[in-house]
């Protein structure tokens, strides 16, 4: 399990299409804590590449992972709990994001079940076709990252409900016990 600080900054990560902003979104909203979506934070350039079917590459990144980090620090650093959604692909994108209260939720799915999700979703961004792309990005968290990982196949309600449990946080934003 993994260790939870009493006013944790939880990162929802995974490939596009794993769930993470609407798990983040219930999440935040079930413990009252402040929520940021890691795509909201990409800079104009970024989308306009992933639009065009252009996987980003590691210069593109640096930035947005950087405005992420700037976010999860203010937030830790001021005791406050938060939710942020970044796809957080790679080991060394984790790096820049992990500190002291920070706890991954790795919302882990198989590739045909994300794709059905990612064909029935309209108005983002992130066109289907650059799927294979994050799955070959995709290094999963190891033993040695504090991070949770959750099967993308329940519902969001019930991801929602199992990272509660599994962190033993409650509506007050402190761990329970």
């Amino acid at each position: 399990m993994a260790k939870t600080a009493q006013n944790p900054v939880l990162v929802i990560m995974g490939v596009s299409g794993s769930g993470k902003s609407t798990v983040a979104g219930l999440l935040a909203g079930t413990l009252g804590w402040d929520l940021a979506e890691g795509d909201d934070l990409h800079p104009a350039a970024n989308v306009a590449k992933m639009h065009a079917g252009q996987p980003l590459n590691d210069d593109d990144r640096w930035p947005w992972l950087e405005t992420i980090a700037d976010w999860i620090r203010a937030h830790t650093a001021a005791g406050t709990p938060g939710v942020v959604t970044c796809s957080a692909l790679k080991k060394r994108y984790r790096d820049v994001l992990r500190g002291d209260g920070v706890v991954f939720v790795f919302l882990d799915g198989s590739k045909d079940r994300i794709s059905d999700r990612l064909a029935s979703r309209h108005g983002h961004f992130m066109p289907p076709a650059l799927l294979d792309s994050q799955f070959e990005a995709l290094e999963a968290p190891g033993g040695d990252e504090n991070c949770i990982t959750l099967s993308a196949s329940a519902s969001p309600a019930e991801e929602t409900q199992e990272i509660i449990d599994r962190l033993m946080l409650d509506a007050a934003g402190a761990k329970q016990g």
